[in-house]
């Protein structure tokens, strides 16, 4: 299941999984604490069993375009999982005050 949730009213749970689908150079520029680099490219089967199956993932990405695509293509290889795109992405985190870690 695919639900979306606008990142500036988003309250990260303890412990939750996030995933940027970004290209490492721009998730080094900027990312979200907590945020684990998984490019939208390397995405695949063996990435979710790394994941406990009960457990969320939150998927962003820099401005909200590829985070969608992203959930789409995880939803394809697994769709009993809970996938949450995180609406507006770093861009929006950023805008709203969330303080971004580098490299």
């Amino acid at each position: 299941m695919i639900r979306k949730q606008e990142i500036t009213t988003f309250e990260f749970p303890e412990n939750a999984v996030i995933w940027d689908v970004r290209e490492p150079n721009s998730y080094a520029e900027g990312h979200i604490q907590g945020a684990i680099n998984q490019p939208i490219v390397n995405l695949s089967a063996d990435s979710l069993a790394q994941v406990a199956a009960d457990q969320p993932i939150y998927i962003l990405c820099g401005g909200g375009s590829k985070a969608p695509r992203a959930a789409e293509l995880l939803e394809g290889f697994d769709s009993s999982r809970e996938y949450v795109v995180l609406m507006g992405g770093t861009r929006a985190a950023r805008d709203a005050g969330f303080t971004l870690e580098q490299g």
